[in-house]
């Protein structure tokens, strides 16, 4: 009878994923009168909880059909966390498309100015710099509190990463915008042949 239980708990608890998420960011997962909850759920087949108070969503995958689109799932509500509008997350239902991190703290520590200097170094004056990287990659660019994110299809997501790593490194704006437009001219190519 215990072991009956115990693996019907682990069971449940493997099959549940709990995700933390800016408070902040609750609203924006949740959607007016909870439509973003409710597409996403549609989408993937699953059920998620939101824990407005710890900050948490819970996604609940005992009844998914495709272990892939709970990773999608996560993908999209770690997006939103990031300071991504939902449309811009759905993206991650896409199978080829990726999502990524930095985490401006590893550049510079944790003193305020510096993570400051660093996010306006990514956004650039006017935005010009941010808009630009995602135009030339096709990448949706974040910067929420201490981190840049991108989503990004498979073939430029390495071009936009390396581009930001650049700029969080101190390269010069204007060696960053030369080696976007190299890379990308040469992923065009190679996707031609």
């Amino acid at each position: 009878m215990r072991k009956k239980f115990l693996n019907a708990l682990l069971k449940k608890v493997i099959s549940m994923k709990y995700l933390k998420i800016p408070k902040a960011r609750i609203g924006a997962l949740v959607g007016h009168n909870g439509e973003t909850k409710k597409m996403i759920e549609e989408m993937a087949k699953l059920h998620i909880e939101i824990d407005s108070v710890e900050g948490e969503a819970i996604i609940d995958e005992r009844k998914a059909k495709d272990p892939l689109l709970g990773l999608q799932v996560e993908g999209v509500i770690r997006a939103i966390g990031r300071g991504f509008s939902p449309e811009h997350a759905m993206r991650l239902f896409k199978e080829d498309t990726d999502f990524f991190v930095f985490d401006i703290h590893d550049y510079v520590g944790k003193k305020v100015t510096h993570v400051r200097r660093l996010k306006s170094r990514i956004i650039g004056r006017n935005g010009k710099t941010k808009h630009l990287m995602e135009s030339l990659t096709g990448a949706d660019i974040s910067i929420y509190g201490h981190t840049v994110s991108v989503i990004a299809d498979f073939e430029s997501i390495d071009i936009a990463k390396k581009a930001i790593d650049m700029l969080l490194s101190g390269s010069k704006h204007s060696n960053v915008y030369r080696f976007v437009e190299r890379e990308m001219k040469k992923l065009r190519r190679e996707q031609r042949f």
